[in-house]
């Protein structure tokens, strides 16, 4: 069972318009306890976001008096930011988001390749913005009921490799899975690890698999 982000999106859209001030945009972040906000549009549509960082760009004397000429474009638009005023003049654009469909895995990858801790949930057929789902919110998948993994772990168990959950041990504590059994082929014992793995709340996977035809315990491959 793959987990979206409506299973732990939070359903508050923290967000500003356009012509928010930056006291205004202070205020939001402080009152939800968050280091970013979306800003949108008269649609109510995500068009950017501001962030601490922006705002922080004020207090950087380098960044507000250094001279713009042979600078880069980046340099060029934090000192555009530290001089901005409202959400417009302040925000990173265009804004990044997903839908209450993305699984989580996906949600979690892009806050972690942009680094960022929250992304603006969007309507995928109207662009707007319905939620915000935050780093916190991803690691809710940690904190499935041992039952419930057990569960999904089992239909991967029959399903990766061929192995009756009856005759298997499975073991769940902490997030921590082992599996143990016998099989017919090595690369049964692959196929059922890496499936373990890729259940949303795994942990980390602990193999007392065995083959058949060879003694032995094999080792679980690293999670990524």
């Amino acid at each position: 069972m793959s987990i979206e982000v409506k299973d732990v999106m939070g359903r508050v859209a923290i967000a500003v318009r356009l012509d928010a001030p930056f006291t205004e945009i202070l205020a939001a972040m402080k009152r939800f306890a968050v280091g970013a906000v979306a800003v949108l549009d008269a649609d109510r549509r995500p068009v950017g976001v501001v962030s601490e960082d922006d705002l922080l760009l004020k207090e950087v004397d380098e960044v507000r008096h250094g001279a713009t000429i042979f600078k880069g474009e980046r340099r060029r638009q934090e000192q555009r930011k530290a001089a901005g005023v409202t959400a417009a003049e302040l925000m990173t654009s265009p804004a990044i988001t997903v839908t209450p469909g993305t699984p989580v895995r996906e949600a979690a990858r892009l806050m972690h390749e942009r680094r960022i801790k929250q992304l603006p949930v969007i309507d995928p057929v109207t662009g707007r913005i319905v939620g915000t789902v935050h780093q916190r919110d991803l690691l809710r998948v940690f904190t499935r009921p041992a039952e419930e993994l057990r569960a999904e772990i089992e239909t991967v168990v029959r399903g990766a490799a061929g192995l009756d959950p009856s005759t298997a041990s499975i073991g769940v504590r902490d997030g921590v899975v082992t599996v143990g059994g016998v099989v017919e082929h090595k690369s049964q014992i692959t196929r059922l690890l890496e499936g373990v793995g890729r259940v949303e709340g795994v942990v980390g996977v602990t193999s007392e698999l065995t083959c058949a035809h060879t003694v032995g315990v094999v080792v679980a491959p690293p999670l990524y």
